[in-house]
């Protein structure tokens, strides 16, 4: 059984390195100054593409016209006129009639239905400044100042997002994920690809003008948000990570709704990134010791190495916690054993296959992300 414990010996070595990677770059990208003064306070549009009525949705949406910051607009697309979140955004239109621009039955232009909405919302703009968000962020008064204010240095500005405060299992789980991987994980990518090669959805801010350069948007492609920052970095453009880190918290969805939500995200890495996908392999040691145990026959030295994977592992998460300013997330890590099986899980599968799910739509993915729906 000697190579059997080589094979598990190896990648949960190489987590050991992921773990400390991910505390180091944690410590000293949140410990770093970022400016939040902008050099000039250009009018700016915030395009949002609304698909259903989320919970708290009004707040969330309110909060995006609500913002410190003298001149900007906020534009709300829906591709289905009978779509239920038209009825609450033209009640914030009401309130709002001089910032609140309302766009309904806008009909697909492709399969990437939220690209299609933006499309629509782009053409309407009047800023040459713009804000793409999802809409079941809510943001704080200084949302637009920070979001935009690395625009002076950086030519696409993207941010995180985790739940600080989740109530729920699912809500945790997910917000482990992002908290304690993703952002760890995109920083380290920063330091290896010297700069960061991708964007985050939930927040991207850029001018119109550097956005046609590097292409625009794709309507028939899987995570065109990643891949925007993706052919902003191929075109010479610098894509920065602020350190705002939004709220978004998924509630009491399933289990089932956030595996297939991951499943097409793990997907969508896997055509923007390549071979490099399968060297996640390295990031899953807590889950690997496991059967390092058994195979091993419980030697002293498996339980010595799974002790230390574990203190680690639950070290770097408090630490992504703290300093993500998510302090009531730390009541939730004993539940990291079972968010780092689901991530395993879902990166084995992710791993083949060409289907994704979104928003009840069975997709397709062809050569680098493109997509096409599949018929039910």
């Amino acid at each position: 059984m000697l190579w059997l414990e080589i094979l598990f010996t190896i990648p949960i070595l190489g987590s050991i390195v992921f773990y400390l990677a991910c505390i180091w770059f944690t410590l000293q990208f949140f410990s770093a100054v970022q400016s939040n003064q902008p050099s000039s306070e250009d009018p700016v549009t915030i395009l949002v593409p609304i698909c259903g009525l989320d919970e708290g949705a009004f707040e969330n949406w309110s909060s995006l016209c609500t913002q410190d910051y003298p001149t900007y607009e906020v534009l709300f697309g829906v591709a289905d006129e009978t779509d239920p979140a038209v009825p609450v955004l033209n009640q914030l239109k009401a309130i709002y009639p001089d910032r609140v621009r309302v766009f309904a039955g806008l009909p697909p232009r492709g399969i990437n239905f939220k690209d299609s909405t933006l499309s629509y919302l782009l053409e309407q703009t009047k800023s040459e400044t713009l804000i793409f968000a999802d809409s079941d962020i809510r943001v704080a008064p200084d949302y637009i100042q920070t979001v935009t204010a690395p625009l002076d240095r950086a030519d696409v500005v993207t941010c995180g997002y985790i739940a600080h405060h989740p109530q729920f299992f699912t809500s945790a789980i997910a917000s482990l994920g992002r908290c304690c991987d993703f952002i760890p994980s995109a920083l380290i990518a920063q330091f290896l690809d010297r700069g960061l090669n991708f964007a985050i959805g939930v927040t991207i801010a850029t001018r119109k003008s550097t956005l046609a350069n590097f292409g625009g948007l794709h309507l028939n492609r899987i995570g065109s948000d990643y891949n925007l920052g993706k052919r902003a970095a191929q075109a010479g453009y610098t894509v920065e990570l602020s350190h705002l880190i939004l709220e978004s918290d998924t509630g009491q969805e399933s289990i089932r709704d956030l595996f297939q939500r991951e499943l097409r995200w793990s997907r969508t890495i896997r055509f923007n990134r390549g071979k490099i996908y399968y060297t996640m392999i390295f990031c899953y040691g807590t889950v690997l010791c496991l059967p390092l145990l058994f195979v091993s026959d419980f030697a002293t030295w498996a339980i010595a190495l799974t002790g230390l994977v574990y203190g680690l592992r639950f070290l770097q998460a408090a630490i992504a916690a703290r300093q993500m300013q998510a302090p009531n997330l730390l009541r939730w890590l004993w539940a990291l054993p079972f968010r780092d099986g689901l991530s395993f899980v879902i990166w084995a599968i992710g791993g083949f296959g060409r289907e994704a799910y979104w928003r009840g739509r069975r997709l397709r993915i062809e050569g680098d992300g493109i997509i096409q729906q599949i018929d039910s």
